[in-house]
């Protein structure tokens, strides 16, 4: 018997759902074998990773804190990805929104107001967007790929705010370490649970979810969005400019992640260092597929994979492996939900081999 791929004559509702869940199995299933092959018991260290965590109060808001950027910048994303605008910098973006913040702070270090955490996010949001802009202005008017020019100025953005900390904006009390001075009370994110670093900006991820919601399914630029991502050629004919597209979801999902990079930078970090993320821009692609491109199911999958980040942490200090070990679970996740979307067009058949011998 041989396997073989058939195609579907339409593609499967069915596995669009199964196929991430079977993912997350087969990625829980091979990090076993994984775990078995470094010579730990599977199970147990499974147990470290996904649960341990999550024991008390302080590792639950760990998660939400993690997971608060992730699912800003996803379902940011996600608007581009569902009008096939591929902007693969909001590593970048993040980053340049967490240097404009930071200077706004740091230009209003001796000034107190409620006026100044909104005014600090507001430039985070403005940096992001900007930046976003360059590779949507390289799009619309010369054609060049986003893909391309968004992934390449993350490099940029990196070395950009490595230059600020080691030079013009390293503290004169840092004892030559290369970061900012401690941000002032009035530029900080209000704390949400007294004896954690959970903040106020978690309760911002739902309602950007919601946002995105409202704009794709109850607004004519979202219509236009989804038209043109499925069929270009329709939106081009109903008279859909793909300008008007390409340019607010590129500097939408710039906003968001710069804002994402303001929360980092005015929450638990406090200050500009050199890094500021752990690679959320990367990781938030992840999460707008395994949430299939919907705010709600984003909301879910950020979940799934701020867990990554912390139970990366608990498996190095209790086990002693690297922490690269969580960039394999991701790595592990996205590889899977590929290869199982595979089965939302084709169906597996099991067909007998063909015969290989001849007529004596």
């Amino acid at each position: 018997m041989a396997l073989r791929l058939e195609l579907r004559p339409e593609a499967s509702r069915a596995m669009l759902f199964v196929a991430p869940m079977l993912a997350i199995a087969l990625t829980v299933a091979t990090g076993g074998l994984l775990f078995a092959a470094l010579g730990f018991s599977p199970l147990p260290a499974l147990k470290v990773f996904f649960l341990s965590p999550l024991g008390d109060l302080y590792g639950i808001s760990e998660w939400l804190l993690k997971a608060t950027p992730l699912a800003i910048i996803a379902v940011a994303l996600a608007l581009g990805f569902r009008g096939n605008v591929w902007n693969i910098g909001a590593e970048g973006q993040l980053i340049m929104g967490a240097v404009a913040s930071g200077g706004v702070a740091l230009a209003l270090y001796d000034v107190s107001g409620a006026w100044v955490l909104p005014t600090v996010l507001l430039a985070g949001i403005a940096g992001g967007a900007l930046y976003a802009g360059i590779p949507a202005f390289l799009r619309i008017r010369f054609h060049a790929n986003e893909i391309l020019t968004s992934l390449m100025l993350n490099y940029v953005a990196t070395l950009f705010l490595a230059w600020l900390v080691h030079g013009p904006w390293r503290s004169p009390e840092g004892y030559n370490f290369p970061e900012s001075r401690m941000f002032t009370d009035s530029a900080l994110m209000p704390i949400l649970l007294e004896g954690t670093r959970l903040h106020v900006g978690a309760l911002l991820a739902p309602l950007v979810a919601l946002v995105a919601w409202v704009i794709l399914s109850r607004s004519f630029l979202g219509f236009q969005i989804k038209v043109i991502g499925m069929t270009p050629a329709a939106g081009s004919y109903a008279g859909f400019g793909p300008k008007r597209v390409i340019a607010f979801t590129l500097m939408f999902g710039g906003g968001m992640a710069g804002l994402a990079g303001a929360m980092e930078v005015c929450g638990p970090i406090g200050q500009l260092v050199p890094t500021v993320s752990p690679g959320y821009g990367y990781t938030a692609i992840i999460a707008a597929f395994l949430g299939r491109l919907h705010p709600f199911g984003i909301l879910l999958a950020s979940l799934l994979l701020a867990l990554t980040y912390i139970g990366g942490d608990a498996a190095q200090i209790t086990l002693g492996v690297p922490l690269a070990v969580t960039q394999v679970f991701q790595g592990m996740i996205l590889f899977f939900l590929l290869a199982c979307d595979v089965l939302i067009r084709y169906r597996v058949r099991f067909a007998a081999r063909p015969s290989l011998g001849g007529a004596a």
